[in-house]
């Protein structure tokens, strides 16, 4: 069935009528009234801010514990930054020795599965398949950097960091956890309103 005879299937470039289909981290949300980002929800409060994530994570979990409805809240993290630490050179040799690695996890398994299943030396099976699959993820490894020309000769990991993190509560539940959070903070202050 064509996009044109359905109406209600989703089209690229189309608002509005369609639906959308599911992104990488769940259900995509729709553009607001501004058509800028997610619908706006009910109004919310920030009852604390944090300088780093795990604060911020303690402080909800404190709220679950107490049974506070932690569906009604969210960690809200300002001023992100995208941050790659290079954790060393690549060379082919160090590709082939990953690929390797690699390759003899996958070649375990795959051996390991069909050891289960075989009646005489399962364990001729299951190291057979390690070392088959260590020569070819050496290979491959090898051939994938080799691909690159040397455009990428290194190895990094990706994090994105936040110079702040808010706990933002539903304005109808705000008096509730903030009576919550003043057991494990006695005596400190938190802003009074956030968008």
């Amino acid at each position: 069935m064509s996009a044109q005879s359905n109406p209600s299937a989703w089209q690229p470039g189309v608002t509005g009528g369609g639906t959308l289909p599911p992104g990488p981290g769940g259900r995509v949300a729709a553009p607001g009234a501004d058509g800028h980002g997610p619908p706006t929800g009910p109004p919310t409060v920030t009852i604390g801010s944090y300088p780093d994530y795990p604060s911020a994570q303690r402080v909800v979990d404190h709220l679950a514990d107490n049974r506070f409805p932690v569906e009604r809240t969210a960690i809200v993290g300002t001023d992100l930054t995208l941050v790659e630490t290079v954790l060393g050179r690549m060379s082919t040799g160090r590709a082939t020795l990953i690929g390797a690695g690699t390759g003899a996890w996958f070649g375990l398994f795959i051996g390991l599965l069909f050891g289960i299943f075989t009646v005489g030396n399962w364990l001729a099976v299951v190291l057979a398949g390690l070392v088959i699959g260590a020569i070819w993820g050496a290979v491959f490894g090898a051939v994938a950097h080799a691909m690159t020309g040397g455009r990428r000769d290194f190895t990094s990991a990706s994090s994105l960091r936040a110079s702040q993190y808010a706990v933002t509560v539903e304005a109808g539940f705000a008096d509730q956890a903030r009576q919550l959070l003043g057991r494990i903070h006695p005596g400190a202050r938190t802003p009074q309103a956030a968008g």
